[in-house]
């Protein structure tokens, strides 16, 4: 055989070798193509496991509210992040969040369903964020993986469903390791410490009726945050220096709960219930603004990926705000209104040992819970949902109580943050400034990049 006959021959072999790569390429990156997006999907399955997620933290004991905050997080986090590859444009948060530096990544010329991908996540993430809860509550969990899996069979083949479970699977393992290094790590099994002594003093805390319980955790303010880089972001102004004279600032601080306890409305009264959002018969206050952004999805017909994004913000947020929230009460350790009242103002106020209408929480008073996550929470559903959305909150009708209708989201926060004064638990100032923390808690994340 000549050689450049020879030539021609390897030539030929390698012009038939690279149009056969070439070929297998154009048929991955068209498989790549045919998965459809998580926009051609609903929020169902989003909405249900969140859904799910506050009937566990209600029915779990040690749920408290900073350790229920933190599962929205992680849950949050979770899906984004397992249907982000379905999400054209969308950035990971690895490199981003703290202590996320890197996420695995799935078979980029593989097909995947990403609704069966979430289900799978969100199953195996809450089995292993509520290892404690009841059984019969676990039996719901696997029912509802189940009915998911049921459900998506129907839609699409079973090679891809079972890689979209699988991929789900991996990234609730990635991210539950990642959740267990940020100091809340089976936060519920320790509620309460008993190497903690609060510091004592004119106008610190103490434990408060009924139960007079210890103070709750006093070490949440050190965790890990999601965005919040240092411990002095977004730090609260001092609340107002104490005293007990009659004309000076706490004083009247501590009058206006006193008066507002004496003759508030029955209009104000079911607004002091309505945001209380008790530990145990409720969701608490971070699941209550879970549940407005279910019902928002839900009522707007909102396709997985807004779900996927919407979770993770308020998720993110919820989380941070309640770790600075609770950083700055273990800061000042200021003592609870009623502790005040009737020390100094009306020894008889509210002398049956209990607050009414609601019952004072076992942690220090500045700055407001209610208000720090609720501001933070209502700038991040402004930003994905626009001013002036009008909407009407249903949380908590299997209680009896009536929905409240807002004509935005920042005037939820506002009743949400003044019904703490309607409750005799807070005074003006933990209100006031607590917005302001809450607000610039949610500047702070929102400088995430989630596109591209």
């Amino acid at each position: 055989m000549s050689e450049r006959r020879s030539q021609t021959i390897w030539y030929r072999m390698r012009i038939v070798a690279l149009a056969a790569l070439l070929l297998t390429l154009l048929a991955a990156c068209s498989a790549v193509r045919t998965s459809p997006p998580a926009a051609s999907y609903d929020a169902e399955v989003a909405t249900s496991w969140f859904g799910m997620a506050l009937n566990l933290v209600q029915k779990t004991p040690g749920f408290t509210p900073p350790v229920a905050s933190r599962v929205f997080g992680y849950l949050g986090v979770a899906l984004y992040e397992t249907v982000r590859p379905g999400l054209p444009g969308y950035r990971s948060l690895a490199g981003q969040l703290n202590g996320l530096e890197t996420l695995p990544q799935p078979n980029a010329l593989a097909r995947y369903h990403w609704p069966a991908a979430a289900n799978s996540a969100l199953a195996s993430l809450t089995h292993r964020l509520f290892p404690t809860a009841p059984p019969e509550m676990m039996t719901a969990v696997d029912a509802l993986e189940a009915y998911f899996a049921q459900e998506f069979a129907a839609q699409e083949d079973a090679t891809t469903l079972a890689r979209s479970a699988a991929w789900g699977k991996i990234m609730a393992n990635a991210i539950y390791a990642w959740s267990m290094t940020d100091g809340g790590h089976e936060g519920y099994l320790h509620s309460f410490s008993d190497a903690y002594l609060p510091p004592s003093g004119p106008g610190m805390w103490v434990s408060t009726p009924p139960t007079f319980a210890q103070a709750l955790q006093p070490y949440w303010g050190q965790n890990r945050p999601f965005v919040l880089s240092a411990a002095d972001d977004c730090p609260a102004p001092p609340p107002p220096a104490y005293s007990e004279e009659a004309n000076s600032p706490f004083y009247a601080e501590a009058l206006e709960v006193y008066d507002s306890g004496r003759s508030r409305s029955e209009e104000q009264v079911q607004i002091a219930l309505f945001w209380a959002d008790d530990p145990g018969r409720t969701a608490t206050p971070p699941g209550h603004w879970i549940s407005i952004l279910g019902q928002i999805l839900e009522e707007g017909s909102y396709t997985l990926d807004k779900a996927a994004e919407a979770y993770a913000k308020v998720g993110v947020v919820v989380t941070d705000a309640f770790i600075t929230c609770w950083r700055t009460k273990y800061q000042y350790n200021l003592l609870r209104p009623i502790t005040y009242i009737q020390q100094v103002i009306d020894t008889e106020w509210n002398a049956s040992a209990i607050t009414d209408p609601v019952i004072t929480p076992p942690f220090p008073e500045y700055t407001s819970g209610h208000s720090v996550q609720s501001s933070a929470v209502v700038v991040v559903l402004t930003s994905l949902f626009g001013e002036g959305y009008a909407f009407t909150d249903h949380t908590h009708d299997a209680l009896g109580l009536p929905p409240h209708s807002f004509p935005s989201f920042t005037a939820a926060a506002e009743e949400a943050a003044i019904s703490r004064l309607y409750g005799g638990i807070h005074y003006r100032s933990a209100i006031v400034n607590g917005l302001a923390q809450g607000r610039c808690v949610a500047e702070k994340i929102l400088a995430l990049d989630f596109q591209q």
